[in-house]
């Protein structure tokens, strides 16, 4: 357990410390969509903004009620770009969650590296896919495990 918050660690440092980048243009721009990168599988909203060349900050809120129980999440993301092209941007990414379903409550935390990337001529729909690690607890057990986020779970935004 000690080596994977050590490479947590690292992780992190490594995403703050990394250069800039020039991004394709989205600074101030709010992206609205869906992902679905909670563990307990419940689709989300997701929104994205991004603040500078090189950051951007996001948001997941996701919930199913019904007479029997509450299941929600809700998680914020940092994005830090490290390369761009003029369709495409591959950054570094955290996910920090609390999470809760069938009456049993946790958190998830993700680190990944991913790709956004936007088709020529309708560049205000963003598609994303990302891998990684997670580090969550949930169900009465903490789990270590790597993490694979296809173009449909990972995100797909449309930039206002």
């Amino acid at each position: 357990m000690k080596k994977s918050i050590l490479a947590l660690i690292f992780f992190t440092l490594f995403v703050i410390w990394s250069k800039e980048a020039n991004a394709y243009s989205l600074i101030g721009r709010l992206g609205m969509g869906t992902s679905n990168q909670f563990i307990h599988d419940l689709p989300a909203i997701s929104v994205k903004v991004q603040r500078s060349r090189n950051t951007a900050f996001g948001a997941l809120m996701a919930m199913e009620a019904n007479s029997d129980s509450t299941d929600y999440g809700f998680g914020v993301k940092l994005y830090r770009i490290i390369y761009d092209e003029p369709q495409l941007n591959f950054y570094a990414g955290g996910l920090l969650a609390l999470i809760s379903a069938n009456e049993e409550s946790g958190f998830q935390f993700d680190a990944t590296f991913g790709t956004e990337f936007h088709l020529q001529g309708i560049e205000s729909i963003g598609f994303s896919f990302e891998y990684g690690i997670s580090l969550n607890k949930y169900d009465g057990a903490t789990t270590f495990e790597t993490a694979g986020y296809n173009l449909v779970k990972a995100a797909i935004h449309f930039y206002l």
